[in-house]
């Protein structure tokens, strides 16, 4: 193998950028020179590598001057400018100093580009942890970054670089990799929920004719988003725990025959039938028909959507909102116990502690998705991969309307299913490990 440095990151960055400049993202800082560029992403690589008070040294800049952040703003809404009476010079050695001081999840370092001296830290921005949300799932919307570079350092030798909230490039165990690959924004993930989705709106619709007042429409995307938060929160809930672990979401209308096949899967800890296991399409339904109520009291012609979830400030969504959130945490807590946890694509419990057992299955190549879609692929042995991967990779030769989601113990996570007359799996986010900040 050979591998890539900062050169490589800087020259990748440098193509990514100025395909975006030319698109709809507002004002655009323009990009430092190639040279330049090399050097800061350099800094920021020998900083990645040192430890500060025996942890590692993580940290977020923002590259700009300080001017460009109102001074009378701040979280959760906007951006909290502080800036040094003095300047400090951009160096490994007083980022690792810093690191500690602006927290990842809650903080940029601030730096300027001159041309005399160079680069150097004006100070320390403040952006609370919401933008973590658009990774891990949430209702609350998160202050805008502008659109200037932004340097993720996430852990030794790990680097991610993006205009403004938009990512160009990673590198990572010694490869540069293209921007990362976000497998919630596929049209594949949204076609496996769809006809759940069109079940729930059935319910409501039955609800909202048993009403006795009159209600909002509903934007027909917002379960989708719904879905794809409480997916997040899932996720992100397991990686918290540093243990790993497998999700099966089998078909619903398969799940029960699928239980009662031994030589398939065997589930130590099964769930009685009925609804408690089925809380989360109550909440998702219960969302639905409360949001209909509240948006008819201002007018009933509005399509209410993901905005009036996230702005809503009625207990009633709140108490909600923290209901699905509490589900995911327990998904994730299962998640913990030897074997996977099992439920269908309604998101309904079956059980956890699930040994994947295929034993006449061996899957000895696997195709890696290259796009969002998988219509690019590159097949790989399965050889160089655990046990717990390879379990899945079986399930999905076997149900091939099954989805698996594997969480590593490093915080990687892999979808997986079966595409193209292959089992294939996505990368997702593979290069942002949030597990050891």
């Amino acid at each position: 193998m050979i591998h890539s440095y900062p050169k490589d990151l800087a020259l990748l960055v440098t193509k990514t950028w100025n395909e975006y400049t030319h698109r709809e993202l507002g004002t655009i800082n323009a990009l430092p020179d190639p040279a330049q560029l090399e050097n800061l992403l350099s800094t920021c690589y020998q900083a990645s590598l040192l430890r500060e008070e025996a942890l590692p040294v993580t940290f977020r800049i923002l590259f700009a001057d300080p001017e460009l952040f109102p001074a009378n703003q701040g979280p959760p809404e906007g951006f909290h400018r502080l800036e040094f009476s003095t300047s400090l010079p951009f160096s490994a050695q007083v980022l690792r100093r810093l690191s500690t001081a602006a927290n990842f999840p809650r903080a940029l370092i601030g730096v300027r580009i001159n041309d005399d001296p160079g680069a150097e830290i004006w100070g320390i921005i403040h952006s609370g942890p919401r933008w973590l949300q658009s990774l891990q799932g949430g209702r609350a919307s998160a202050p805008q970054l502008p659109g200037v570079l932004v340097v993720n350092v996430t852990g030794a030798g790990n680097l991610e670089v993006s205009l403004g909230g938009i990512d160009l490039g990673q590198l990572s165990d010694g490869r540069v990799f293209g921007p990362s690959m976000n497998v919630f924004q596929s049209r594949w993930l949204q076609e496996t929920f769809s006809s759940v989705r069109a079940e729930r709106l059935e319910i409501h619709q039955l609800s909202r004719e048993k009403a006795n007042s009159q209600w909002a429409h509903l934007d027909p995307d917002l379960t989708r988003v719904i879905d794809k938060h409480m997916m997040k929160r899932m996720i992100a809930a397991v990686r918290a725990f540093h243990h790993g672990g497998t999700l099966i979401m089998l078909p619903p209308e398969e799940a029960r025959e699928i239980c009662l096949q031994p030589e398939l899967l065997s589930v130590k800890y099964q769930f009685v039938e009925g609804e408690p296991r089925a809380r989360f399409r109550t909440l998702i339904i219960s969302v639905m028909n409360t949001l209909a109520e509240i948006g008819a009291q201002n007018d009933t012609k509005t399509t209410i959507g993901w905005n009036d979830y996230q702005e809503s400030t009625d207990p009633r969504i709140a108490s909600l909102d923290e209901a699905i959130f509490e589900v995911s945490h327990l998904i994730a807590a299962l998640s913990t116990c030897d074997g996977a946890v099992l439920l269908t694509k309604r998101f309904e419990l079956l059980g956890f502690g699930a040994e994947i057992h295929c034993h006449t299955i061996e899957v000895e190549t696997v195709a890696r998705a290259l796009d969002l879609e998988g219509e690019r692929s590159r097949l790989e042995s399965t050889q160089s991969v655990g046990t717990r991967h390879r379990a899945a990779y079986r399930l999905c030769y076997k149900l091939q309307d099954a989805l698996v989601i594997v969480i590593s113990q490093d915080g990687a996570v892999q979808f997986v299913r079966w595409k193209n007359d292959h089992v294939m799996y996505w990368d997702h986010q593979a290069s942002f490990n949030f597990s050891a900040m």
